[in-house]
């Protein structure tokens, strides 16, 4: 039987940028330990992913994670909810990797001294003691993805939202990092067009035009997704 977690909700949540509204009066009570998010370009999934993050506000409706407004309580929200985004150096602001996972533990209050204490900690838990004072900018692509898992989980939060985490890397690095973030005892809310990834997730949401096309198991929304994708192919090639 599947845990319960802490719920992410989202009231009657719509978003606007300019004259294109990306999200519809869209409400989703999301409590169930992996979740996947699919859609074409353009159907709302990154903003869903930064909303949920509280990196953006809504233009109407409410975000909650775990009760915390996510865009109204920041110190709260950090402590509660991480996001790792498709490109790393979106993410990563320090020139060494201690400084970056310090980063972060100096924002929840924590003491210099304190910071790079866990920074240090979150290091040797992954066996990358070796890190502390090298460079980000000497690290591989895959390695600055791993600096921003670290970083993230070094706030302790309940849910991690993923946006398309694993594009561009190699094969060995993604599994790697899907080993690291499988056996975590989170939430994790995974964005991606890799239908793969999300085969084996409790819950699966197709958007589609910023709202929820399907939501259920994930073997039938992605079944309902990928015919639906197939139907818009063979469209296109009757143009």
């Amino acid at each position: 039987m599947e845990t319960a977690t802490d719920p992410v909700c989202l009231e009657g949540v719509s978003v606007r940028f300019g004259s294109r509204e990306v999200l519809r009066d869209l409400t989703l009570t999301l409590q169930s330990r992996r979740v996947g998010i699919v859609g074409r370009n353009g159907s709302g999934k990154t903003t869903l992913a930064r909303l949920i993050a509280g990196l953006i506000a809504p233009d109407a409706g409410r975000v909650t994670v775990a009760g915390v407004d996510v865009c109204t309580d920041r110190r709260a929200a950090i402590r509660t909810v991480g996001i790792l985004f498709q490109n790393p150096d979106h993410q990563i602001i320090f020139p060494t990797v201690e400084e970056e996972l310090a980063f972060g533990l100096r924002q929840l209050g924590r003491s210099k001294a304190e910071a790079r204490e866990g920074a240090r900690a979150m290091l040797a838990r992954f066996g990358r003691d070796d890190w502390a004072e090298r460079a980000v900018d000497g690290l591989s692509q895959g390695q600055r993805h791993l600096v921003c898992l670290m970083a993230v989980l070094a706030m302790e939060p309940r849910v991690i939202v993923l946006d398309e985490p694993f594009a561009g890397l190699d094969i060995p690095t993604i599994r790697a990092l899907r080993r690291y973030l499988e056996a975590l005892p989170v939430t994790l809310i995974q964005v991606s067009h890799d239908i793969a990834a999300l085969g084996e997730y409790n819950r699966v949401i197709w958007l589609e035009g910023g709202k929820v096309a399907a939501d259920g198991p994930a073997d039938e929304t992605l079944a309902r997704y990928l015919a639906a994708m197939e139907e818009v192919d063979d469209a296109d090639a009757d143009l």
